[in-house]
């Protein structure tokens, strides 16, 4: 029976010779060394929320889903050592009980700790940094089996290329981490109209920790998103108020209007109009991993593109606007992070705003996202790696000042090329 791997999306899929799950980091080092027998490519799957086909392979793919342990806990630091298996749901509530949480979150974390950090992901706050920036070391199993610990006392180069490799140097086995104590989030959600937003945009971000918003090419209004600390004891919701919230309305009501606007692209811009006219506010008091993320059960593909804050509101006006030509029922999601020194993190060396468009499964996502990638292109943007685009090497060499030095790692640690694929070879060049 062949292997058959395919990511959450159902949109990238592929068969590979050999699906491996190993148990511990000897076992994982048998299999290396056995593909390196073959000649055979190795890719990492984690939880398969990347829209790219990053980790396609025809050798071996690995699953580190049973590599899944807390193996340390300093409360003094706030260092927590954990096997890259684990994901970022499971960390944060291991973790709560030390009294630890990551400082920020993205909007879902079904992520796997390695996957997550590796193709940069993100929450949002301008003084806040992606999530790779909370790697203190790195334990990286190279093609031969052997292992290293990269940070930046043992390889400043290695460590600053390893936070954000899209699994290009090796098998991340195990991450510390660099957390912070607990806190309570208040998560306040209201419709602002997009241009009293745009307006003010830098009091939005500034005078709030966390801010967001989701905007319909076909509406005025956005909904806003601002987390913040505060001094409280956690309010959990009622489970039933969750359900009603996070999966009818958010989910199941929200998928069925999108595909009714796939048999009805004419219906488009009322559902745009009616889903942010829907959006009311809301209020929640709880731990921040609760506040920061929400359950996603509906199936989309998504581009992301990193540009410099600084052209804002440009890009955020000209991507509404042209979002408004192509049929999606789809929101556009805006948020910002603070510059990071990863090499190649969207977000090194600027600070950033990300701005994510999405269609819905089964709706022609090409040219609405070829589209959107030359307004982002104009404003000197850099794709998230684990969401689709359309780049090569040769157009994103010259967006990373640190590019010729994440490729001399590259080579020192994997030197035969042994984790590279179709995909890394057309976003990074091949290793030679």
């Amino acid at each position: 029976m062949t292997n058959s791997w395919v990511n959450w999306a159902g949109d990238q899929r592929c068969a590979p010779a050999t699906i491996a799950s190993p148990r511990s980091a000897d076992e994982l080092a048998e299999i290396l060394g056995r593909a390196g027998d073959a000649g055979q490519i190795v890719r990492v799957a984690g939880a398969g929320h990347s829209f790219t086909d990053t980790v396609l392979t025809d050798g071996v793919l690995l699953n580190l889903a049973n590599l899944d342990r807390v193996l340390d806990v300093d409360t003094a630091t706030g260092r927590v050592r954990v096997e890259a298996g684990m994901t970022l749901n499971a960390v944060s509530n291991a973790l709560h009980e030390h009294g630890l949480a990551f400082p920020n979150l993205g909007d879902i974390d079904v992520q796997t700790v390695a996957g997550a950090t590796a193709t940069g992901t993100h929450g949002t706050g301008a003084t806040l940094q992606n999530l790779s920036a909370a790697l203190h070391s790195i334990e990286l199993m190279l093609a031969d089996g052997s292992r290293v610990e990269l940070n930046e006392e043992t390889d400043p180069e290695g460590w600053r290329a390893a936070r954000v490799s899209v699994g290009a140097l090796g098998v991340v086995t195990a991450v510390t981490l660099q957390l912070v104590p607990s806190f309570v989030l208040e998560g306040v959600e209201r419709p602002v109209a997009v241009d009293d937003i745009l307006a003010d945009l830098d009091t939005y971000i500034d005078g709030n920790q966390h801010f967001e918003f989701y905007m319909f090419g076909h509406s005025p209004l956005a909904m806003t998103k601002r987390n913040n600390r505060v001094e409280l004891p956690e309010q959990p919701r009622g489970k039933a108020v969750d359900w009603f919230t996070d999966i009818l309305m958010s989910n199941y009501t929200f998928d069925a209007l999108c595909r009714l606007g796939r048999r009805q692209p004419r219906l488009v811009p009322l559902i745009q109009r009616g889903a942010a006219y829907a959006g009311s506010y809301r209020r929640q008091v709880d731990r921040s991993y609760r506040v920061f993320a929400s359950p996603r059960l509906l199936r989309f593909t998504e581009m992301e593109y990193a540009i410099p804050r600084e052209h804002s509101v440009a890009t955020i006006r000209e991507i509404k606007e042209l979002s408004a030509r192509f049929d999606t029922t789809m929101p556009i999601e805006v948020r910002w992070v603070a510059p990071d020194d990863a090499f190649l993190s969207p977000a090194s060396g600027r600070e950033t705003c990300y701005i994510a468009v999405h269609q819905y499964r089964g709706m022609a996502y090409e040219p609405y996202f070829r589209a959107c990638e030359s307004v982002f292109d104009k404003y000197h943007g850099r794709p998230h790696w684990g969401k689709r685009h359309f780049q090569t090497a040769d157009t994103l060499r010259e967006r990373y000042p640190d590019w010729d030095r994440f490729a001399e790692v590259r080579r020192r640690l994997d030197p035969k090329g042994r984790f590279s694929n179709a995909y890394l070879n057309r976003v990074l060049g091949s290793v030679d």
